[in-house]
């Protein structure tokens, strides 16, 4: 009988990683301690639970990196992508889903597979022997991460995370909010209009900066040091930078219109994207935050159109704890010191939940081969998952090792032969094009 992988939890890379084993005919036992064990984020025991945004990002597979990304995960059978597709939810050129749709869905399908059974309930040690990967994700436990340190002699690396806030919808005031996609972005005209849009002048964006940087938020405990993540950052932090990086990020107007007064333009305008199928809640995009509760119903229904929101969801801070992988991980995402134990997902220094997922995609894929006597390398380095692969195994300077989301920047170059420089369209195609030659091929 084939020796069965274990797979410590049940986030996007554990249950990406359990599904690609287990289709592979290899016996897969899936750990996760929720909801016996607890987080601050989680508020479920499902599967690829999702905590931040409800967002995939782009799904353009020919311009963009993650989008090429959802493409070779797609092409390998991914269970994380066929279920988003499936719960979908306009978003414009974006992915969003229906999180509890989604995340149930996965549970099901995972629940449902005959060679996946599942266990209940917390790993806090690094097992001798046998084939495991651990995809424990950024809240993986305490007594689990004092296990890696003393296995690895190193400090895990850590910064803070946060959660954005989530607005019932009929609590929105639509006589000042209007639905619009950014330049109208979208085939259909419900993608057209994936966004609530909040208008704010210039007056009303100068008294928001100055709530926000005044109100009370979150104090880290003594000793504690924040690195956050540039992709996350709590808006309170992107405030303080200057009082125009709001307005040129999360809350630009460009690009806008507002259907209630076309003629004047809006000085910044809040976004909120669609957080469930039925339409009934709704996230505040890019507003992460690490302001208390009470300051942040306060200050978030200064935005115009959110004066009497109703929270389904307040936002929050946590840590995300990862391990400093290109001193510790060889290029089969196996720890050097411990060859039978691989690691995927948000612990190895990949950021966002696509990334995350195909990394549990790679180790299943890789774990499966080995249990079976099979050779099987990583993705070529010119792939998306062959490029965060090489990323994080090797090209990071480990001194210096942060998260990171899938980008070009981390593809081998492509020479021009027509000796002159490509425009980035066409050097973004060619990457893509070049990608998913190689990424077919793999697959075969």
């Amino acid at each position: 009988m084939t020796e069965a992988l274990h797979i410590v939890g049940g986030g996007m890379a554990g249950s990406e990683a359990a599904w690609q084993a287990a289709q592979a005919g290899v016996p897969v036992v899936l750990h996760e301690m929720r909801p016996h064990v607890g987080t601050f984020a989680h508020q479920t025991g499902n599967f690829a639970e999702m905590v931040c945004s409800n967002s995939f990002r782009s799904d353009d597979d020919e311009q963009n990196a993650v989008g090429l990304l959802h493409w070779e995960m797609r092409a390998a059978g991914g269970l994380i992508m066929e279920m988003a597709d499936q719960h979908a939810l306009p978003a414009g050129g974006a992915l969003a889903v229906d999180r509890d749709a989604f995340a149930q869905a996965v549970t099901e399908r995972l629940l449902a597979h005959p060679l996946i059974t599942t266990h209940a309930g917390e790993i806090n040690a690094l097992p001798e022997s046998g084939h495991w990967i651990f995809a424990t994700g950024p809240l993986t436990s305490d007594a689990l991460a004092q296990a890696i340190r003393v296995e690895t002699g190193a400090e895990a690396l850590a910064f803070f995370d946060a959660i954005a806030p989530i607005v019932h919808y009929e609590s929105i005031d639509l006589d000042t909010a209007w639905l619009q996609s950014r330049y109208d972005k979208g085939e259909t005209e419900e993608e057209q209009k994936a966004y609530l849009n909040c208008p704010m002048t210039k007056p009303q964006y100068e008294a928001f900066i100055d709530a926000l940087l005044a109100a009370d938020k979150t104090e880290f405990h003594e000793g504690e040091t924040a690195g956050y993540f540039d992709g996350c950052l709590p808006i309170e932090v992107m405030a303080e930078r200057g009082r125009e990086t709001l307005r040129h990020g999360p809350m630009k107007p460009v690009g806008l219109t507002n259907a209630h007064d076309p003629l004047n333009k809006p000085y910044a305008v809040v976004q909120l994207r669609r957080d469930n199928a039925l339409g009934t809640l709704y996230n505040i995009v890019g507003f992460q935050t690490k302001m208390k509760y009470g300051a942040q119903t306060e200050v978030f229904r200064m935005i115009p159109g959110l004066q009497d929101a109703s929270f389904a969801r307040l936002g929050g801070i946590h840590r995300n704890t990862f391990i400093n992988s290109p001193t510790l991980l060889d290029d089969q995402m196996r720890l050097r010191s411990r060859p039978n134990l691989r690691f995927a997902g948000q612990i190895t220094g990949v950021e966002g939940y696509v990334e995350s997922a195909s990394m549990g995609l790679v180790a299943g894929r890789l774990a499966a081969a080995e249990i079976q006597g099979r050779t099987l390398s990583a993705p070529p380095r010119v792939t998306a998952m062959g490029a965060l692969i090489a990323h994080i195994t090797g090209d990071a300077e480990a001194k210096t090792f942060q998260p990171m989301n899938v980008n070009f920047g981390l593809f081998t170059p492509i020479d021009d032969i027509r000796g002159g420089r490509r425009g980035r369209k066409d050097r973004y195609k060619a990457y893509t094009d070049r990608a998913k030659e190689a990424f077919t091929a793999w697959l075969g």
